[in-house]
């Protein structure tokens, strides 16, 4: 039997529902998401009734945690039941271009070709994006990024809001994540880190980015969520379920099938993140205004569940 639309809780559960069937969601994401995303919604829609201006929304999860999925249904249950206009943007919509890592690795160190950690963003792009979405008259670019081609998409296709929101939300993996002390810079986390950043010159310029203009880029942020995976384990999974979900989608078109990452490769990738990741897991709750603990089945708790 069809949802009704006939209120506004009953077009968000509409709306959720399609969202769970665009983005190929299990069944217990669409109860999970009434459970908690719901009053979830409701405090932020409370908090800005309260101070009565723009606010920004930072959500903090590990790759394959599900943080756009949660942003786009905050986004929902803000436009659609309270009527705030919301938009959520992305820390991977302001990558450098390819041309611009390229250098990086030529100049700094070869690993930061690769996407993903600090220093491999504008982050002045992305503070201006942010003030003008919260004090601009006009309308706004959004910036975007086009994984398949690891490339910034052109402006002229990039989508466009008209400023000001009542409501950013800004989602990535080390969103509100601090620097780490210099000591723990010095033993490497894994082979990538062993192999190719012998002597630590890598994780130090990212944590350097880290403890500078990221800062300044997160100080701006008025609420902070965190979707915590329950250990650096499940991430390689997660991301691989990505992978391939990402694969199913684009199965009609070879050409951009043919670059969807192998597990080997997934595998390397992640390595990437897994310093700041482990960081941000055994850190950030500390510091976020409200944490979503995820168990091992990508379900959603109020507090820490067991491992086992």
């Amino acid at each position: 039997m069809p949802v009704s639309r006939d209120t506004p809780g009953d077009r968000v559960l509409s709306l959720w529902q399609d969202l769970a069937d665009t983005d190929m969601l299990p069944p217990q994401w669409l109860e999970d998401t009434v459970r908690h995303v719901t009053p979830l919604a409701i405090n932020i829609a409370g908090l800005h009734a309260r101070q009565q201006r723009p606010l920004v929304v930072g959500i903090n999860g590990a790759q394959g945690t599900g943080k756009s999925t949660l942003a786009k249904a905050i986004a929902l249950m803000l436009e659609n039941k309270f009527h705030l206009k919301t938009t959520v943007v992305s820390l991977d919509d302001f990558y450098l271009s390819h041309a611009s890592r390229q250098h990086l690795g030529q100049t700094v160190h070869p690993l930061l070709v690769t996407r993903g950690v600090p220093g491999t963003h504008d982050v002045a792009l992305a503070l201006d994006t942010l003030q003008r979405l919260r004090q601009g008259n006009d309308d706004v670019v959004l910036p975007g990024f086009d994984k398949a081609n690891d490339d910034c998409i052109a402006e002229a296709d990039c989508g466009r809001v008209r400023a000001p929101r009542d409501i950013i939300i800004l989602e990535g993996w080390c969103i509100g994540v601090q620097p780490q002390p210099e000591a723990e810079l010095t033993a490497p986390v894994n082979p990538l880190e062993l192999n190719e950043d012998s002597d630590g010159r890598w994780r130090r310029y990212v944590n350097h980015c880290l403890a500078a203009d990221y800062q300044d880029l997160f100080a701006d942020i008025d609420y902070l969520i965190m979707l915590k995976a329950p250990s650096f384990d499940c991430v390689l999974a997660w991301r691989s379920l990505q992978e391939s979900k990402l694969a199913a989608k684009l199965a009609d078109h070879q050409q951009l099938a043919a670059k969807i990452m192998t597990p080997d490769a997934i595998h390397r990738f992640i390595q990437h993140y897994e310093r700041l990741t482990r960081h941000s897991i055994a850190t950030l709750p500390a510091q976020a205004d409200t944490v979503l603990y995820l168990d091992t089945d990508h379900r959603i708790h109020p507090c820490e569940p067991e491992l086992h």
